[in-house]
């Protein structure tokens, strides 16, 4: 037997990996069994160059618990390890040094996967790590290696007869949650579902049938429990593969979830490795709970559902997988964001991504426009963040106006620019956030010939209209209730008022003491509308509503703006022309100014408690 000491430059060692792979202790499972597939592959390829000529026969890797020997074992029967072996990679961690590694990331708070550990993980659980191990080269004997967690290690002669190697861990008392067969099954469906090479733990029972007819009956039987598939669909090429393939693995992954809109298969080998499959979920109108669905997978083994770093922020509301050996796991989150493969497939997603789109909106628009519901928060939300993804969306993102139809950015703008440009020659976007809310403005937009879009997604689409409006420069964004359709009224017929100037004073006076005797923040403006609209209109500033929006949307309140609005006076509707000022009495005259008020600030939703009931009653006295 041999005793020696592992060759690292402090004896710390052990306490470094349990102090920073804590969090994360329970990829020791996850690296064990990646080291079982790697040994096992290795094999296969030594076969396959025709330097292994014996059998391979069955290459399950088994996972063993033993509960009352408080081991959990790792089995294989891939390459093994000859004693010379054993002493190169057993008995030097792979770091060039433990003190380069404290030097490196104790100031690290978020670590990504095997710092090169891969094996010395067992440390994490384990008070006592035994390697059994014999090399696939029949004149090397078999050997034990044992180490108790510190550097001294023993070697000593084995017993194994067949190739391969068990890795068997004495669990520690902190670990005992590692001694439960449904938390060890839990790790290996989560870390190892795609691996290579099938993957047993323990046994289960399967129903089969036996016998025909009226003899047929069903018996449970024990089979072997393969945690497993070794070939994902991700890994197959898409000629072999039908929809209902891809609508199969999409409910693998995220089982009772609605069916995705449609999906991307991503397969590239140069200037880097990556394969996957990435699917457009359904949104349905929230972002948040949708975050964090896609799984990074390396060389098939589990890496993180956390890729905010390797995909750009807006893609990390996709579903599905990325399988790429060439993104590095061996250093901290901060440095992805400067390593150059990993900047070669972040563009390269957006590119196929955008790339999708485009080409389904070509292929089918109409049945693009009935997924832009859940397709329009992920397109604006991308056009905002990434700016190769806007310049690309300018094709496909659609605008959808209060009749249901659609338009492209440009289709839109030439379809409004000759009666919705305003004296800066910006062509005005009118839009309502709630229609059914916002009908009287609606209509009344309609009525002098403009088109009015729907934007009601409040979390996205006051950033996305902004961001338009500062990288397309001609446009500008007014909400349909704002006072900015005003300065649209009329440009090819100049409409008179039916009042003359001192009617038109007496009207602005008597509604401005209206306004300060209900303490109203408002601005009065006398227009000459059409007969047909309201006698009273409630207007707001566009730009300190909307910047009113924006603070309580990003969680300051909206404290800073106040809620200015202007009330305009359709001074041409009789019931302000005609009836209002042939009323004799000063009460009178205001009791009808206060009810056309009342009405406008009911259409705008401002109407509220006591000025509701107040008005309520009025309403019944005005009847009789």
């Amino acid at each position: 037997m041999e005793k020696g000491h592992i060759s690292v430059q402090t004896e710390n060692i052990f306490p470094i990996i349990k102090k920073f792979l804590y969090s994360d202790q329970e990829i020791f499972l996850r690296e064990l069994v990646a080291n079982a597939v790697d040994a096992t592959t290795k094999l296969k390829t030594l076969a396959s160059k025709g330097e292994f000529k014996g059998e391979i026969g069955d290459t399950t890797i088994e996972v063993v618990l033993d509960k009352k020997a408080k081991t959990l074992t790792i089995r294989d029967r891939g390459i093994g390890m000859s004693e010379e072996e054993v002493k190169k990679y057993l008995n030097q961690v792979a770091l060039s040094s433990a003190r380069e590694f404290l030097e490196k990331y104790q100031s690290e708070q978020n670590i990504i996967g095997f710092f090169g550990l891969g094996f010395y993980s067992a440390f994490m659980v384990a008070d006592k790590v035994e390697v059994h191990t014999k090399s696939w080269k029949e004149d090397e004997p078999p050997v034990i290696w044992t180490c108790a967690g510190s550097p001294e290690y023993t070697i000593k002669k084995g017993k194994r007869k067949d190739r391969g190697t068990d890795v068997i861990l004495h669990l520690s008392k902190d670990a005992k949650e590692y001694l439960e067969e449904h938390r060890i099954e839990e790790l290996l469906k989560k870390y190892c579902r795609f691996l290579p090479v099938p993957i047993k733990f323990g046994k289960r029972k399967e129903t089969v049938w036996e016998g025909e007819g009226e003899k047929r009956k069903s018996k449970e039987v024990e089979v072997d429990n393969i945690i497993n598939s070794t070939e994902p669909l991700w890994k197959k090429q898409p000629s072999e593969l039908k929809d209902q393939d891809y609508l199969d693995f999409y409910n693998e992954l995220y089982p009772f979830s609605p069916q995705p809109l449609f999906w991307i298969h991503l397969n590239i080998d140069y200037p880097f490795n990556l394969t996957g499959v990435l699917y457009f979920p359904r949104l349905e109108n929230n972002l948040q709970l949708q975050k964090n669905k896609i799984q990074l997978y390396a060389n098939q083994v589990y890496v993180t559902d956390n890729v905010e770093q390797i995909v750009p922020e807006f893609l990390t509301y996709l579903h599905g997988v990325i399988d790429s050996p060439d993104i590095p796991l061996n250093v901290s989150r901060s440095y992805l964001q400067s390593d150059s493969n990993v900047k070669k497939i972040t563009s390269y997603i957006t590119r196929k991504v955008a790339d999708k789109l485009h080409e389904t909106f070509k292929k089918d628009r109409k049945a693009f426009e009935q997924k832009w519901k859940d397709l329009g928060l992920f397109i604006k939300y991308g056009m905002i963040s990434e700016e190769k993804f806007y310049e690309k969306a300018l094709k496909f993102a659609l605008l959808r106006n209060t009749d249901g139809d659609f338009f492209t950015l440009d289709d839109y703008k030439e379809k409004v620019k000759a009666l919705q440009t305003d004296k800066h020659k910006k062509v005005v976007f009118l839009y309502a956030n709630d229609p059914e809310a916002q009908s009287a403005y609606v209509s009344a937009a309609k009525e002098r010939g403009y088109d009015v879009l729907v934007f009601d997604q409040p979390m996205i689409d006051n950033h996305f209209m902004q961001h338009l409006e500062f990288k397309l420069g001609d446009i500008s964004f007014a909400r349909v209730d704002a006072d900015t359709p005003e300065h649209l009224i009329d440009k090819d017929e100049k409409r008179d008022s039916v009042l003359d100037e001192k009617a038109l004073e007496e009207v602005k006076k008597l509604f401005e003491e209206v306004v300060k005797e209900q303490k109203q923040e408002a601005t009065v403006l006398t227009k000459a509308l059409s007969p047909e609209e309201a006698p009273v209109l409630i207007t707001r500033p566009e730009f300190m509503r909307r910047m009113k929006e924006m603070q309580m949307l990003s969680g300051m309140g909206g404290d800073g703006f106040p809620e200015a609005i202007n009330v305009v006076v359709n001074t041409n509707h009789p019931l302000v022309a005609d009836k209002l000022l042939k009323l004799e009495a000063e009460e009178e005259k205001k009791r009808l100014a206060a009810y056309l008020l009342d009405l406008g600030l009911l259409a705008q939703n401002m109407l509220k408690g006591e000025r509701l009931t107040a008005f309520v009653k009025n309403s019944l006295k005005f009847v009789e």
